[in-house]
Formats: C-alpha cells, structure tokens, sequence
C-alpha cells in the first residue's frame, strides 16, 4: 500500500501527536507499504518554517533538516519520504491507496482530496478547546472520513458527537526498547520526576505546587523536572530542571525515581506517564482522559481530579508512606504498560487500511 500522512506543520521539539504518527510511519514502512509524511507549512508557526520552497536545492535542505531535528528525539526510518508543502492540493500530494488526516486543521483539505490520492482518513488525536475552536473541531469528527480514535476517551467523545459510523479505536504503543526497567524499583531514591510544559492544560504549576506540599512532610525529598521550555526554578537547591533531554537522559531520570507525576487537565494519551510506567515508576497522574487507557486508579496508578494540587499530593505522601503500595503500583502499571506495544497498534492499523482500501 502507498499511506500518506499529512502533519499541520512541523515541531523543533517533542509533541505526542507528531510522534504517534513518525512511529505508524516506521511500522508500515517496516512491513513493506509505501509511507509519506507531508508537513503542511501554513500550520507552521512562522519560528518553524526554515526556507521558502523556491528552489530544489532549498527544498532537500528543508527535508534534511526536518529528519536532522526529528532525529533528536524520534527516529525515523529512511524509507519514509517527508514532503515539505505550503498546500494540501492534488498537486502537492502523492496519489496513493490511503491518505489521513492527524488534526482538525487538515481534516477539511483531506476531505476534499481526489480519489486518486486514496482512501480517506482521520486520526483523531485533538480533544477539547486545548487544540482549537470546538466547533470547528466537532465539525470535523462529522465528516465522512473513517477515523482512528488514539484513545477510548477520545473515542466516546466522538461517539457523542458523531456517533459510531467510521469510526474505530486503535492504542496507542510505547518503544520498549527505549522505555524499560535498568534500576530495581526496590533500591531508588526518594525522588520525584514530572514533566514541565507551558501549555495552560498542562497545569504544570499544580504538580509544582503538589511537590512543595510533600516537601512539607519529607524535607530530604528531591525531584527531576523536564521539559523543551525554559523554567527557573524557584526550588533550584531541591528541584533539578533538565532542559530539551535526550531519550537516553529520559530514561535515567525515569530510573531514578520512585514517583512519576502528571498534573494535566487534559490528555489524549500522555506519553510521560506511559514511558514512565515502564520504568518502574509509580504514577501519581489527575484523571486526565487518555491516560484511563492504561492507569486504573488503585491498581497501575493513583488518579485524582484535575486542578487540585492537594488531592495530587495526597496520592504521592501515599505512596512515600507506604513503600509497599508505591512497589505493587510501580509492578502493576509496568505490567500493564506492556500491552501497549507500536508492532500490535501498527498490526492493527494495517487491518483497518486494508480492509478499507480492498477493491
């Protein structure tokens, strides 16, 4: 098959929803199907965009530079083509036997895509007003194209709005050749680890808030703090912030603690709490949407209502009260964790394409 996925613009740093889609494009292009990944410049923030595309010679430098920067933090195999456009036309898009939309910004252009350019798709990855308009972003889940929930969350959300035609739920996965246990859970150190983000449905200052409460009861307590932003820690003698870490960076700090935290309002996965869990971190995490996937409050992690620090820190002094609670956590969610492999979810979504694209 020839599948072409189309990205609104292009990040210098981490985001989920670009790198759900470079791994799908790893896996099929592993299991011998022809993948595009065409990023949309106009979605771009205009710091993004590296060269106007007035030239080949400027165009192959743009797609060096996308794969250099990729490559910082999700590889990607030579055998997936990246397209640079500044339109998604018939022009700038490869015909093909499936082309997918990943936002609600470039679901309306792949809807209106000729046939030639192959079945039409959408994977759903957008939630809430975190992404857009929800309108605009309702209206999309109602167009006729077959969608690819990343979640159940997400899939019931849809349902509501558009009900159950065209639409189908696929997991996500994890690298577990990254993402895995080097440190015995039984030996660690009282340290915390979260991930700062800025954007407002992070509610990154609740898990820093939540931090200083357990500070409170356990003065030796330390913690990790990472992110592609920059922060200055107002705890710098107990707080060590870890600007733009490289995988192997992430994995240690995951190794080197006892407690992950995620205070998000809002997530269609959560991709740090995943990673954590299989590095034998137990996880402290708001109920977050995308995270129920695989944390069970009670059994794979501690959940509590977003936008409340307290009840945060209450579930992570829990957990430093109570080392056996903290390791049957930490056992549970890394075996939990394990289910959610990038070959089953690529297996899955090559059923789907397939089916779907059979004459």
């Amino acid at each position: 098959m020839k599948v072409t996925f189309i990205l609104p613009g292009f990040p210098r740093k981490p985001v989920g929803g670009f790198r759900v889609v470079y791994e799908y494009a790893n896996h099929l292009a592993s299991r011998g199907h022809d993948v595009y990944i065409v990023h949309h410049w106009a979605h771009s923030k205009p710091a993004t965009v590296f060269h106007s595309l007035g030239s080949f010679t400027t165009y192959i430098k743009d797609v060096l530079r996308i794969r250099h920067a990729i490559k910082k933090w999700q590889p990607l195999s030579r055998q997936v083509r990246v397209i640079c456009v500044h339109d998604i036309t018939a022009r700038s898009v490869p015909d093909g036997d499936a082309v997918f939309a990943t936002a609600w910004q470039t679901a309306e252009s792949v809807m209106q895509l000729p046939d030639k350019k192959g079945k039409k798709f959408y994977m759903v990855m957008d939630f809430g007003d975190y992404f857009g308009p929800q309108e605009e972003l309702k209206k999309t889940w109602k167009f006729p194209l077959k969608k690819v929930a990343i979640s159940r969350w997400i899939f019931n959300n849809v349902v509501v709005i558009a009900g159950t035609e065209n639409l189908t739920y696929i997991p996500l996965g994890i690298n577990h050749a990254i993402f895995h246990i080097k440190n015995n859970i039984d030996n660690r150190p009282y340290h915390l680890a979260m991930m700062y983000a800025p954007g407002f449905y992070k509610a990154a200052e609740d898990g820093i808030a939540a931090m200083e409460i357990c500070k409170i009861r356990y003065p030796d307590l330390k913690a990790v703090v990472f992110g592609n932003t920059g922060y200055s820690s107002r705890n710098s003698q107990w707080i060590d912030y870890k600007y733009r870490v490289s995988n192997r960076e992430l994995v240690r700090i995951y190794n080197s603690s006892r407690i992950f935290i995620s205070s998000s309002i809002g997530e269609g996965f959560a991709f740090p709490s995943a990673e954590a869990m299989a590095c034998g971190c137990a996880v402290v995490s708001t109920d977050c949407g995308g995270n129920r996937d695989y944390a069970e409050d009670g059994v794979t992690a501690l959940l509590s209502p977003p936008n409340n620090p307290k009840a945060l820190a209450d579930n992570v002094l829990k957990l430093l009260n109570d080392d056996g609670l903290r390791k049957r956590i930490s056992i549970a969610g890394f075996e939990r964790i394990q289910e959610f492999k990038w070959s089953r979810s690529a297996e899955l979504l090559e059923n789907v394409l397939l089916e779907r694209t059979r004459v």
